[in-house]
């Protein structure tokens, strides 16, 4: 894999963040290594210089406390026979500073640097080292110790000792040092290398099939072959495309209802504006044209009514206007209007009604809206002579309405999906499939639950549970995202309202 991409690519980031820092880590630790050899090489030495000096000072110190010895003829004597004379050159300089003799025999050029016998000279200790180049550009080490006895023409020794060999040495141990820290790096390429190609290469199909998904195309999946956090990635994305598929097909067969629910009105409007173009003079045809006009106008109103809720939904727009209210007022107004419509079918329409139920804390219209939905869906999944019962009760500090009905039913496999937007268990029944998704969010909205039990060729039952007017009201200040309304519904008569809000407030006055 080359390093050259992109410059926010992974292997980039991978490159800098990681392999960069290993990389500067490693060159510090190789510097502060080489210094570190290098010190303790050249301390060494030192060390060796030194010992080796005080064998040779203490000699000339015992030839200058013997009155019998010639203290100058000792020291030629010492320098001259001096038996590591092929590893360290000893010197002896004159009282001039001057280099008067060396253990080589060979007499150094006058312009030789001796820092090392400058800083004697001034040194407490008398001695001092000082690492110089000669003129053919070795390196080497001076150590020089002051003596200055009466009667002696020399006041120092010098030892020098060449430090190319050290040198070579300490290049040589760094050097591997190095070779090994490249080891170390080109093994971190090889392994890394590897390694960002298993993220690389899976994120490159990632960003292939989401361009893919973009445009539409839901057919292809990514391949998973890995159990880690890539692997999980690909089934999240796969399972995203599986999602996507339904819902687009959902949406597509949503488009097509709804194209035929509207269809169906305006072809018999369209109808009708003709017949009744044509036949003025027929005062009951003219009554039954513009009834079903009236009809089919009121229906077209509702299906775009539910699409705008619908809209509202999605965008978190849809409102409540939140008051007091008697819910039996809205359910058995919900019965009368589909009860003549039951008989028309042949079906029976049930209500069972409580004598008083606690009120509830909600938006009349929306809950109104809900009980329709139920209510029709009833009707129109059931077949003629079929029954549909509504009933209310509380339960448990809750008010439940349950709409039956011994209709065709839901099968198991679609049941959890009929409260999913776009979705129609039965494509051969009129509507557009987002009744029962808006009447969910409206329950919700509400602080309660709406759930169905169903069996294919058996019937369904609705059941929904609503909290009474003191939960319902800490679950609307609770719901910060909603805005609401408040205002006090009213009753048949002011009797009536004023012992009904009395019941539900206490004060009817406050």
């Amino acid at each position: 894999m080359s390093l050259n991409v992109r410059k926010n690519s992974i292997t980039t980031r991978w490159a800098v963040n990681n392999l960069g820092v290993v990389i500067v880590i490693l060159l510090i630790i190789d510097i502060v290594a080489g210094v570190l050899i290098r010190y303790y090489y050249y301390t060494s030495a030192q060390q060796y210089l030194a010992n080796k000096m005080s064998i040779i000072t203490s000699a000339v110190n015992r030839y200058a406390g013997d009155q019998q010895t010639n203290y100058n003829s000792e020291i030629r004597a010492l320098v001259e026979n001096y038996e590591y004379k092929s590893q360290i050159e000893l010197m002896v300089i004159n009282l001039d500073g001057g280099i008067a003799l060396t253990s080589s025999g060979f007499s150094p050029t006058a312009d030789v640097e001796m820092s090392d016998f400058d800083k004697a000279k001034s040194s407490q200790t008398g001695s001092a080292f000082a690492e110089s180049k000669t003129a053919s550009g070795e390196k080497i080490l001076a150590y020089t110790v002051m003596i200055a006895p009466l009667g002696s023409e020399f006041q120092a020794l010098r030892m020098v000792v060449s430090m190319d060999n050290i040198n070579r040495q300490i290049f040589v141990i760094v050097g591997m040092l190095t070779l090994f820290f490249v080891a170390i790096v080109a093994l971190m390429i090889f392994t890394g290398r590897f390694f960002v190609r298993s993220i690389v290469y899976p994120l490159k199909k990632v960003n292939t099939f989401a361009r893919c998904i973009a445009v539409g195309d839901f057919s292809q999946r990514l391949e998973n072959n890995t159990n880690d956090e890539i692997g999980e990635l690909c089934d999240s994305i796969n399972y995203m495309a599986t999602e996507l598929s339904n819902t687009e097909a959902m949406k597509n067969e949503f488009i097509s209802s709804v194209s035929h629910e509207l269809r169906t009105p305006l072809t018999a409007i369209k109808g009708w504006s003709e017949t009744l173009l044509t036949m003025s003079d027929d005062k009951a045809t003219v009554e039954k044209g513009i009834q079903v006009i009236i009809n089919e106008t009121q229906r077209l109103s509702d299906m775009v009514e539910e699409l705008l809720d619908f809209s509202r939904i999605q965008d978190g727009r849809l409102l409540l206007n939140m008051a007091t209210m008697d819910l039996l007022a809205e359910l058995g107004e919900t019965v009368l209007i589909y009860q003549e419509r039951a008989k028309k079918l042949n079906m029976t329409l049930q209500y069972y009604e409580p004598e008083m139920l606690p009120f509830v804390y909600g938006d009349k219209n929306r809950l109104k809206q809900v009980f329709i939905n139920i209510v029709d869906n009833a009707i129109k999944y059931s077949d003629a002579s079929a029954t549909v019962s509504v009933e209310a009760y509380e339960e448990d500090g809750d008010i439940v309405v349950s709409v039956s009905d011994n209709g065709i039913g839901i099968s198991a496999e679609d049941l959890p999906k009929v409260k999913t937007k776009f979705f129609k268990a039965n494509q051969t029944r009129r509507g557009s499939g987002i009744g029962l998704a808006v009447a969910d969010e409206i329950i919700r909205m509400h602080g309660g639950t709406l759930t169905i039990k169903s069996e294919l060729g058996v019937g369904t039952t609705v059941m929904i549970t609503l909290p009474t007017v003191d939960k319902g009201k800490k679950h609307s200040k609770s719901d910060k995202n909603e805005t609401v309304n408040v205002e006090l519904i009213t009753t048949e008569t002011d009797d009536e309202r004023k012992t009904l809000y009395e019941q539900s407030e206490g004060d009817p006055k406050v």
